[in-house]
């Protein structure tokens, strides 16, 4: 499907602790003098103004970012690259994943970016004019499978659906799978709402069987409206790094706050 658009829910909750999670896994990664590769298979356009009518339609962003950013010290990886976006876009940009990942990595590193609909990549090669960064106007899916094992071996793979193809609940687990197999020592990161009839639970079980020792890690939170399915989100994550579930666990206690 074609129909989804980030900007509605751009810097929202789930953004929050997906995107400082990733941050804390590119900083971790870049503090080895060994370059990577950074991989995304539903992209975005990795930029984006909360200022613009879609995101202040729906209030995502003023319950997410702009209300808990002081959960972080300014020299969290997730603040740095915030700052760095804002410096260059003003204060109200919000870095996607793409653009956090433009932030964080280095001029070694080689990124592969992902996005099937034509407005949003065409937004996503203006926000990522980087010689390193290859982008894809193609099935997210298809390219992950083309281009892994990748060259670094080394690096984040992130799988960031839409889950409006209901169909990717029961695809995701196969493809982790099939990855694991080709590409045994990348993290494979995957994205997934808590939304309120919990289609999640069979994917993340079937995730589980075969990957034991992976970080799952979910957050729930107060709906962004009234008639809003999404409760909470997840991110399960294979091959964690170390230190990666402290970082969770950190994040856990300040979303509790929400709804204490």
């Amino acid at each position: 499907m074609l129909s989804y658009q980030h900007i509605y829910h751009a810097g929202n909750l789930a953004d929050v602790q997906k995107h400082a999670l990733l941050a804390w896994m590119l900083d971790y990664l870049t503090r080895k003098d060994k370059p990577l590769s950074y991989i995304e298979t539903h992209s975005g356009r990795g930029l984006y103004d909360l200022s613009a009518d879609e995101a202040i339609k729906t209030g995502e962003a003023a319950q997410g970012i702009a209300k808990v950013a002081k959960w972080f010290a300014p020299g969290h990886p997730y603040m740095r690259a915030l700052a760095e976006v804002r410096k260059a876009h003003g204060p109200n940009a919000y870095p996607g994943s793409p653009v956090i990942a433009k932030a964080l990595l280095r001029d070694t590193d080689t990124l592969h970016l992902a996005e099937l609909h034509p407005q949003e990549h065409a937004a996503l090669r203006t926000a990522m004019r980087i010689k390193s960064a290859n982008t894809y106007q193609q099935d997210g899916w298809d390219m992950v499978q083309s281009i892994c094992p990748p060259t670094p071996r080394r690096g984040l793979l992130l799988v960031d659906p839409s889950y409006e193809i209901k169909t990717d609940y029961d695809l995701i687990p196969k493809v982790f799978q099939q990855l694991d197999r080709k590409w045994n020592v990348g993290i494979l990161a995957l994205w997934y709402p808590l939304l309120k009839d919990g289609p999640h639970g069979p994917m993340i079980r079937a995730l589980q069987a075969e990957f034991p020792d992976a970080l799952k890690h979910e957050v729930r939170f107060p709906p962004a409206r009234d008639g809003h399915r999404m409760i909470g989100s997840g991110m399960f994550i294979v091959n964690p790094p170390y230190g990666l579930s402290e970082e969770a666990a950190r994040l856990t206690k300040n979303f509790a706050q929400l709804s204490a």
